[in-house]
């Protein structure tokens, strides 16, 4: 049996550590020994990123807005969803630690050697008004994503929902991800300004026992039809 490996560790804001390690091959974000980025969330980031590209697949010149970079899952999916030359994501990680670590243990991460990527540090409400009315897509899994005040998510702060209403284009899209429900935000979006729809999509896909988890996609302007 193949050892779990700690490549790197250092800590949140807080004083949490953060812990990254490899089994097999396979990379894992650990906080308190609990994965917050890796195989278990991987099908959700995937997910999440095609169905937040997807309307803008004939857009000349897409901008992306990622909350947080995580093991590069969410980016990665970005870019393939999204082919343009021209196209623009941006990754908010405040953690300086990350970016590092992508290139000393992940030499394959897209964040490493897609010219198209620009990374900024502020994923709050001052970081989103640098971008008004030019995203195309925000995306934040609620798991692997950087939190705002008094370790708070931060779809939980109105202020944030209020900057990435404004921060979007006409027709942009605010997608969320999570492992669990969480009841209140469909109305918390709804009361911001957004149309939401929600989607429960299986944590792995292709497992003989499915575990659904939702998304939602909340909508600058009209509603979804």
């Amino acid at each position: 049996m193949k050892p779990r490996t700690t490549l790197a560790t250092t800590q949140l804001p807080d004083g949490t550590p953060l812990v990254l390690q490899e089994h097999d091959g396979r990379h894992y974000l650990l906080v308190q020994g609990q994965q917050i980025a890796g195989p278990a969330t991987q099908g959700a980031e995937e997910e999440l990123a095609r169905l937040a590209c997807a309307p803008f697949r004939p857009a000349r010149q897409p901008k992306i807005f990622l909350v947080g970079l995580a093991l590069g899952h969410t980016l990665a999916a970005v870019a393939e969803a999204l082919p343009q030359k021209r196209a623009n994501f941006v990754v908010a990680e405040p953690l300086a630690e990350l970016p590092l670590w992508h290139r000393a243990h992940l030499p394959g991460s897209l964040f490493n050697n897609d010219p198209r990527v620009t990374l900024v540090l502020d994923p709050g409400p001052a970081g989103l008004a640098r971008h008004a009315g030019s995203l195309h897509s925000i995306i934040i899994h609620l798991d692997a994503a950087p939190t705002g005040e008094r370790n708070r998510p931060w779809v939980d702060d109105r202020r944030w929902l209020a900057a990435a209403y404004e921060a979007l284009q006409a027709g942009g899209l605010l997608a969320i991800a999570a492992s669990r429900p969480e009841p209140t935000l469909t109305r918390r979006l709804q009361r911001c300004g957004f149309a939401v729809a929600e989607h429960l999509v299986p944590v792995t896909p292709n497992a003989k026992k499915t575990r659904l988890q939702p998304i939602w996609l909340a909508r600058k302007g009209k509603a979804f039809e």
